[in-house]
């Protein structure tokens, strides 16, 4: 099994191998009982979004994020949020494909998928010693920043990678479909 160490732990992980891409999909409470504040072995750190189409920027973000501590558990929002948010035709992939991709991830030890539109219920159950987010979000508008800081956690920004982004993506491509083919297919 991809990872797995001699005592059928997940190299680097600390938590049970699991078989299939989706073993490092878990909900909120089993991620409180193997990652929260009584169960830890070192440093939790948690992002989120939603991860519609990974590119670039999600993996650096996502690499960077893991560096700041031991385990990254990474929060996506569901698809009924998704559409909330982003709009009509949103998601494209949808939510347990995405986790899939993200716990296939190295630096990813597990996954949690939200309903609401903001994981501040997942960060108040988890209580992460490192929240990370985006350097595009406000210090004041980072959802969970209260309940991290008063549980002696901290709040990262980290940097916001140019040229990457779902939605620039979706224009890309649709106005490739809106020229003209060149006459052979």
């Amino acid at each position: 099994m991809r990872g797995e160490a001699a005592d059928g732990r997940a190299r680097g992980r600390g938590r049970p191998a699991e078989t299939g891409l989706s073993g490092a999909i878990i909900t909120l409470a089993e991620a409180i009982l193997q990652f929260g504040r009584g169960k830890r072995n070192g440093r939790v750190v948690f992002t989120n979004g939603c991860f519609d189409l990974l590119h670039p920027g999600h993996v650096r973000t996502l690499e960077e994020a893991r560096g700041l501590g031991d385990a990254l558990i990474v929060g996506i929002n569901s698809d009924a949020s998704v559409a909330r948010l982003k709009g009509p035709g949103r998601p494209l992939i949808p939510e347990r494909e995405r986790a899939e991709i993200l716990a296939a991830m190295e630096c990813v030890d597990a996954v949690v998928i939200f309903e609401e539109d903001t994981p501040q219920r997942v960060i108040a159950g988890l209580l992460p010693d490192v929240l990370v987010k985006g350097g595009d979000w406000a210090a004041d508008e980072i959802v969970g920043r209260a309940e991290v800081e008063a549980a002696g956690g901290r709040v990262e920004r980290v940097a916001v990678y140019e040229g990457y982004s779902t939605t620039d993506i979706l224009k890309k491509a649709a106005a490739s479909g809106e020229r003209k083919p060149s006459g052979k297919s």
